[in-house]
């Protein structure tokens, strides 16, 4: 009975328009929309995706021919965080002139199995937003495994939602970078360590990662894997709420928290809070930098001498999530996705990296964003929390705070 209930939902909501059903069902439930995690449970010493997809209320994920009423695209997210347009641009515009030529920023995004349908996808994408086409003929977007080849991994749904989400948001966050997909064999931390490292060797100048595995005494074997001095490598804080994961914990990368981005009319910035499901909190091994240290409120957070996670943060509720396309059928559905999790803020950070124009060469980018955050070029997210811990590490503060970190962007000044 209750699989003839989903069946029935699933045929109700994948016939209407987002005008109708698809747009009242997130309508009844603003910032509360039902969602579900689209990765398995990482086993031991592996990871997961953290990408999370909305829901009807039985479970089944929601999926339309055109976006879902409430999701998000390139207008809200360049808008609200008053991105540029390209690399070196000005003012907060939605759409680029299709550039002459790609590169100066590459973006890698690290997974892991292969996404079959993700150069389709990309285009359709790219047509439904008018953004400049990227595709592996004009140079813009290409597609390896981990070791820089053409035979990719074994497909999985779950993961091709999660690259569908990075790749799209990656392109739409910075429209004239190069864009690189890495797929890893597995959702192993030793392959996903092979990949990142492979991102770097083909020139990614950020690299973000939207997986996470809990932490154990044996990460530190796979920190060597996250220094890249001169890109700007970003990680996923986690999507279960107060709770560290790895490789967000690992001292040399930045660790992206999630919030909930609320939007007012012409999607200008209406302020933030918490998302409950935002990683945070202490290291259980590894150390903090003397960066993160010197942040006026360290005594705070109770963390000593250890990695506070997160460093900064960007939208990830998938109640104000961002619009994917993915014809790579989820669950039996396919088309127009809505997915938040700090699998999407992880893009979102390693794309203003990009606009900013990188890092310089040989530079810790943990480091340039604690040097270079203000209220100038940042949101500081005072509301909310993802738990209760009793400190600054569960609960948003004014300066730095564990779920949100430094703050979340506002323009690349702080990139």
């Amino acid at each position: 009975m209750k699989r003839a209930l989903a069946l029935l939902a699933l045929l109700s909501v994948s016939l209407l328009t987002p005008a109708g059903r698809l747009g009242q069902v997130l309508a009844d439930n603003p910032h509360g929309a039902h969602h579900t995690r689209v990765c398995n449970d990482a086993g031991d010493n592996s990871a997961r995706c953290g990408a999370h997809v909305v829901t009807t209320d039985q479970g089944v994920p929601l999926a339309s021919p055109a976006p879902l009423a409430g999701s998000y695209g390139p207008a809200q997210f360049h808008t609200a965080y008053n991105l540029p347009c390209s690399v070196g641009g000005s003012g907060a515009q939605a759409v680029c002139a299709a550039p002459s030529s790609f590169g100066g920023q590459t973006i890698g995004l690290v997974d892991a199995y292969d996404d079959p349908t993700i150069a389709a996808d990309l285009t359709t994408y790219d047509s439904q937003y008018r953004l400049p086409p990227c595709t592996t003929a004009n140079g813009c977007f290409a597609k390896v495994n981990q070791t820089g080849g053409s035979r990719y991994p074994g497909a999985n749904s779950g993961w091709a939602l999660e690259i569908a989400l990075d790749v799209e948001t990656a392109h739409e966050t910075c429209q004239t970078c190069k864009i690189l997909l890495v797929e890893a064999s597995d959702s192993s931390q030793s392959d996903l360590a092979a990949a990142v490292i492979e991102a770097a060797k083909l020139g990614a100048t950020e690299i973000s990662n939207s997986y996470g595995g809990s932490e154990s005494r044996r990460e530190s074997a796979y920190d060597a894997a996250y220094v890249h001095p001169g890109v700007a490598v970003t990680a996923s804080s986690g999507d279960s709420g107060y709770g560290t994961q790895y490789p967000a914990a690992s001292p040399s990368v930045i660790a992206v928290g999630g919030t909930t981005l609320n939007l007012g009319t012409g999607n200008v910035y209406a302020g933030e809070s918490v998302w409950s499901g935002s990683g945070s909190g202490c290291s259980a091994y590894e150390p903090a930098n003397a960066w993160q240290r010197a942040v006026a409120d360290w005594s705070l957070t109770g963390c000593g001498a250890r990695r506070a996670v997160a460093d900064v943060a960007a939208d990830a509720d998938p109640s104000t999530g961002a619009a994917v396309y993915d014809s790579t059928p989820y669950q039996g559905q396919s088309g127009w996705f809505q997915v938040g999790g700090t699998s999407l803020s992880s893009p979102l950070i390693a794309g203003a990296f990009a606009l900013a124009g990188g890092i310089p060469s040989g530079a810790n980018a943990q480091q340039v964003l604690y040097a270079r955050f203000s209220p100038n070029n940042s949101h500081d997210v005072t509301a909310g929390s993802n738990g209760a811990c009793g400190s600054i590490m569960c609960t948003a503060a004014a300066g730095y705070d564990g779920p949100t970190g430094l703050g979340t962007p506002n323009g690349t000044g702080g990139f």
